[in-house]
């Protein structure tokens, strides 16, 4: 595996899978992307947090974890394969997760969301999807 590292943001290829991962992380929030190439090659250990954020934020948005000031603690999942895409990130769920049910509703509502909308409805119609 190879690695990219900056401000709140490391960045992964597996040449292995032929896949690109990032995580944006820092007090009260972490976040799991699948990336593809471009946004991979385009991000810079010195670039500014706002740039690696918008490209990393282009990515397919995996999972979230936030436990900030705003509320309790919460997790959402929007892959289930979040952990075998991300196997380096080592992430902790900090609080309760969201259940599956509002996290396909939450999908389909935010257009930022739209990238899972395809692999959470195979989800739901797949016998094999009641884990």
């Amino acid at each position: 595996m190879e690695f990219k590292n900056g401000c709140d943001w490391k960045a992964c290829y597996d040449e292995g899978r032929n896949l690109y991962t990032a995580k944006r992380s820092g007090p009260g929030y972490c976040h799991l992307y699948e990336i593809n190439e471009e946004i991979y090659n385009a991000l810079q250990e010195d670039m500014n947090d706002i740039d690696s954020y918008h490209l990393i934020d282009k990515g397919r948005h995996l999972y979230m974890d936030i436990d900030d000031r705003c509320g309790p603690p919460y997790t959402v999942v929007l892959d289930d394969d979040y952990e075998n895409l991300c196997p380096w990130a080592n992430v902790t769920p900090s609080g309760r997760v969201m259940p599956k049910e509002l996290t396909d509703a939450a999908v389909e509502l935010f257009e930022s969301e739209k990238d899972n909308r395809e692999q959470r409805r195979k989800k739901r119609i797949s016998p094999n999807s009641a884990k």
